[in-house]
């Protein structure tokens, strides 16, 4: 009974830290959605060189695009123009991170893991890029395809990219309808992508602190196979890079070492088997291959890097884990706790409610 309550505790504590932090990173995935279009950034990924990957890389880092969300988005910006180096940086930064993970990363896992966390992943994304740019020259037969590609596509039902006449519809919307699109796709669709991974990772996380022995989580998660061990365990996953911040959280006030987690949450995000098959299909097997190791690596190499800077400058991760009750005081946590509950749970409903059937008389 005792340990029941005590999973429920530590739930509740989970909740309410991340509650307002999520809210607000909804907030703000909301204006970006207003002002930033996938569609609009293929001419600027466009092109030869490293430069196009690169900004393909800090441009998807704030985007509140998920594992499944940012595949449809990486094949618009392809066929659209963009390189496979910059398709490639998209697909690895957006999914890695985002101003929701980055919020809930801060509430959840302390201010020095919320830092690291967006450096890794834009370097991952930037490092995977560079080795697609030098295994996989794109041809000028593939570049003159892709322009052809853009072109017809424009006249298609389907097609992302914007006319004059498309436009003028959206130039006559005003601002503030444009703001409220924003916020109804980020506490629509946004929380319909993570809420049920955001409860299973909550859940898993209690549980993970309630019952698993920290000490022998500890112990493994220094041992030398340690960060390889994460990343297979993070590579064939469908998780998100919000919804796997609070088992991240979970397995941290565990024992495991900060190196392994964030192995973890740079590998899950961004190595789904959905979007490995995407890259095979789209750019072919050797950028698949450059895929694979600019991720792993990048994040094995910053697993190392974190426990390094950790035990160098006696950063105390236990101690920042619980950083944002200093900054929320209590009244607002529980308020936005209600309001994220009554959120998720009205998605669930609309989700998954029993479909009546209508009886009586036809008019």
């Amino acid at each position: 009974m005792e340990t029941i309550s005590t999973f429920f505790t530590t739930l509740l504590d989970l909740w309410l830290d991340a509650a307002f932090w999520l809210i607000i990173g909804l907030i703000i995935a909301g204006l970006l959605k207003t002002t930033l279009s996938s569609d609009k950034l293929g001419s600027q990924l466009a092109g030869k060189g490293p430069w196009p990957a690169v900004k393909a890389a800090v441009l998807g880092m704030p985007l509140p695009l998920c594992s499944c969300g940012v595949i449809p988005a990486a094949v618009g910006l392809r066929r659209a123009g963009a390189s496979k180096s910059a398709t490639t940086a998209f697909l690895i930064s957006t999914p890695e991170t985002g101003v929701d993970s980055i919020s809930i990363s801060y509430a959840l896992l302390g201010p020095f893991m919320a830092i690291i966390r967006p450096v890794a992943a834009t370097t991952s994304a930037i490092v995977a890029a560079m080795l697609v740019l030098i295994s996989d020259k794109e041809t000028t037969v593939e570049k003159a395809d892709s322009e052809e590609q853009k072109a017809s596509s424009c006249y298609s039902s389907s097609c992302g990219c914007s006319s004059k006449k498309a436009a003028d519809p959206e130039a006559k919307t005003s601002w503030l309808s444009k703001l409220w699109q924003g916020q109804r796709y980020a506490f629509s669709e946004l929380i319909e992508d993570l809420s049920l991974w955001l409860i299973a990772g909550l859940v898993m996380s209690a549980l993970v602190v309630t019952f698993v022995p920290s000490e022998a989580l500890a112990e493994i998660s220094r041992g030398s196979w340690a960060m390889l061990l994460m990343a297979v365990v993070g590579v064939p996953m469908y998780i998100c890079a919000s919804a796997s911040t609070p088992l991240a959280a979970g397995l941290m006030l565990a024992g495991v070492s900060p190196g392994a987690v964030l192995v973890f949450l740079l590998a899950g995000p961004a190595t789904n088997m959905a979007t490995l098959g995407i890259v095979q299909k789209e750019l072919g097997m050797r950028s698949l291959i450059s895929y694979l190791v600019g991720v792993v690596g990048v994040a094995i190499l910053f697993g190392y890097l974190t426990n390094f800077l950790v035990d160098s400058y006696s950063i105390n991760i236990q101690a920042q884990l619980a950083s944002s009750n200093e900054l929320i005081p209590p009244s607002i946590a529980w308020v936005s706790g209600i309001v994220l509950a009554v959120i998720i749970i009205n998605d669930l409903w609309k989700r998954y409610r029993p479909k009546t059937t209508q009886t009586g008389c036809c008019h």
